[in-house]
């Protein structure tokens, strides 16, 4: 059987985006069972108040919600289990450095499948303020703004209210 091409997102957790400043992505492997695979490749999964933690040198994922496997039998998972990650020895060391560092965190952003492998991507985040937050807003809504008036002046109409 082939094996499937490209990147399928399973899950993203968009809020983890507003919440925090995202400093450095890493891109990990996950250790799953049977059911758990299955379940993803439905489609479901949540990343609603997961965290990655270091513990005895590995990095762990907590929180993340993948539901039980409808055709599963006594074999099914547990869904808010611990999962490990898998990342390369040189990869943990370094975020094991940074995660001393005051204030910062490992946050999960996505899940995804990448060539048939499930993945998920941590980013290495620091929490924002509420005044921070406000601020992004405003700079977003601000850039949608100029860009609608940019794409009407380049059709030729005039910017009216």
């Amino acid at each position: 059987m082939p094996r499937e091409q490209g990147r399928k997102v399973v899950a993203s957790n968009r809020k983890a985006r507003h919440d925090y400043a995202i400093l450095d992505t890493y891109e990990a492997g996950m250790a799953l069972t049977g059911t758990e695979v299955k379940s993803l490749r439905a489609g479901r999964a949540s990343l609603v108040d997961a965290f990655a933690q270091e513990r005895d040198g590995e990095i762990y994922l907590h929180g993340m919600h993948i539901p039980e496997y409808a055709q599963g039998t006594w074999t099914n998972h547990e869904p808010r289990r611990t999962r490990k990650l898998l990342l390369n020895r040189q990869e943990i060391s370094r975020l094991i450095g940074k995660l001393k560092e005051s204030g910062l965190t490992l946050v999960p952003l996505s899940v995804y499948f990448s060539d048939g492998w499930a993945k998920v991507e941590i980013g290495l985040a620091k929490g924002k303020k509420s005044y921070d937050k406000r601020q992004d807003l405003a700079k977003r809504d601000a850039d949608r703004e100029i860009s609608r008036v940019a794409g009407r002046r380049g059709k030729g109409m005039s910017y009216r209210r």
